[in-house]
This record gives C-alpha cells, structure tokens and sequence, in this order.
C-alpha cells in the first residue's frame, strides 16, 4: 500500500501557493457551469494554427496563446521535463537515483520529477505555479497537468501519493487563479485523483481505442475529452464516435499533432449526439 502524505504537508504546499500567487482577486471556476460539455475542439500541442470553423476549445501548450475567443485550455508537463528542458528546472526538483537522472523509458529526453519528500514537493510547486499563473495571465480558460502517473515507472521511488500532494496543490493554484484545472490520462486512477487532488474534468487520449473512455466518465460524467491518433485506430472513427462511451467531444489527429498545411495532418471531430 502506498504510504499516506499527511493533510498538514498538503496544506502547507496550498499555503505556499497562495502567499506566491500574483493573481488578484481571481475567483475559484466552476467546471459544471463553465466547462464546455458538448465541445467541437482541437488539440494544437504540437504548433498552433486557426482552427477549423465550428471548433470551440482548443488544447495549446504553455508556451502559446490561448486560441482568440474560444475557450482555451494551457497544457502543462507538471511531473517530467520537456525535452531539451531539463535545465530549466531548478535544483532538488528532478529525480536521481545514485546520483544519475531518471528519464521516462519511453520518452528518453524527459527527466521525471521528484515528488519523494517534502521539499522536493514545495520546489516542484513552487515552479509549475508560476507556469499556471502564466496560462491565466495569457487568457487560459483552463490547464491540464500531464504524467501524473510517473510514480508507476520509478519501482517504488516515488508513491501515488507523492503525485497527488502535489496535483492537490497544483489544482489550488490553477483554482486560485481563476482557471479549471484537468487531469491528462492515469485513467485507472481517475477516482483517486479526483478524490485527493480535487480535479475538474479529464483529458484523455486514445480512451476509446483503449476502451478505457468510461474510466473517466464515471468520475467526471461529461467532463471528459478525448483524442485519438489516425496511427492507433482499432476501428473506424465513425464507429468510435457512435459508441455511447466516447466522449462526445472527441477529435481525431495525427500522432505528431502536425498543422495544416503538412502532409500527414489528420483533423476530424465527433458529431453532436
């Protein structure tokens, strides 16, 4: 069983949130009023471009603007680099083991957040709040937080709960900014994410290739949104989207998330049910 982080060392990190937050008067948003559920959208991490007549939200990373007058949700990498950004990261906030950094196995030029102790969580906070108050400060309506799940690659060196003291603090900030604050894949965690870090709606991708769609429903009803990749469809997309289980807001897409004008661009949305 994983071990329990005390309430206290949650608290303490909203506490430290909230002294650092340098947005005014921002109140908490409420995802069953304000989050979009019967969305056309499109998911732009891999460059930004217009987007398609009819489309409503629109996923862009950090870095970006927010799409002009849609409703806009900043992904944020919260518990491993970016590739080429590991220097980025301030000190005691990325894992070593022996005194050698730890990369996810499948994504080797991302080094994985250190999530173990206590001041490992405050620096890791400390440094991703600033990225939500940029999304907020840039026009986001909403962030989502990827990787949740790095402590399922460490071989016990960090613990679901390490991950979610620090998603609960991470949610206090987005809510203190005045953005909804979404939980990206971990769909056999989605309850206890829900339960300890108190998230607001789901981004999950290839759900429905992975029929893994009502993990997520069944904790955040029709908060949900999906991608799927031409490259990894056991059926057809229109089969997909006929399924009661799909998210009504599902797009298809090519795996590199490629813009318009490139070659392999794949773009294709649910209709309304």
């Amino acid at each position: 069983m994983p071990r329990a982080v005390p309430l206290v060392a949650i608290a303490g990190l909203i506490l430290a949130l909230t002294a650092c937050s340098t947005v005014a008067d921002a109140p908490p948003r409420d995802a069953s009023t304000s989050f979009p559920t019967d969305a056309r959208f499109d998911y732009q991490l891999g460059a930004t471009y217009p987007p398609a007549e009819g489309v409503t939200v629109v996923v862009r990373d950090r870095t970006a603007e927010p799409a002009d007058g849609l409703y806009s949700i900043c992904y944020v990498n919260a518990f491993q680099t970016q590739p080429g950004e590991s220097d980025d990261w301030p000190d005691g906030t990325l894992l070593e083991r022996d005194g050698e950094p730890v990369f996810d196995p499948d994504w080797p030029d991302e080094r994985l957040v250190d999530t173990s102790t206590d001041e490992a969580r405050r620096r890791v906070v400390e440094h991703v709040a600033a990225w939500i108050r940029g999304c907020a400060a840039s026009g986001f309506q909403a962030v989502e937080f990827d990787n949740l799940d790095t402590f399922t690659r460490t071989d016990g060196a960090l613990t679901f709960d390490d991950n979610a003291a620090v998603a609960a603090a991470l949610v206090a900030a987005a809510h203190g900014a005045g953005l909804a604050a979404g939980q990206k894949n971990a769909a056999e965690f989605a309850d206890r994410l829900r339960d300890a870090a108190g998230f607001d709606f789901a981004v999950a991708e290839e759900c429905a290739a992975y029929d893994e769609c009502s993990a997520y429903s069944d904790v955040y009803g029709a908060h949900v949104i999906d991608i799927e990749y031409t490259d990894q469809l056991p059926r057809s997309f229109a089969q997909m989207c006929a399924d009661d289980a799909t998210p009504t807001a599902t797009v298809l897409r090519d795996r590199r998330l490629s813009t318009p004008d490139a070659a392999e661009y794949a773009f294709a949305t649910c209709p309304p049910r």
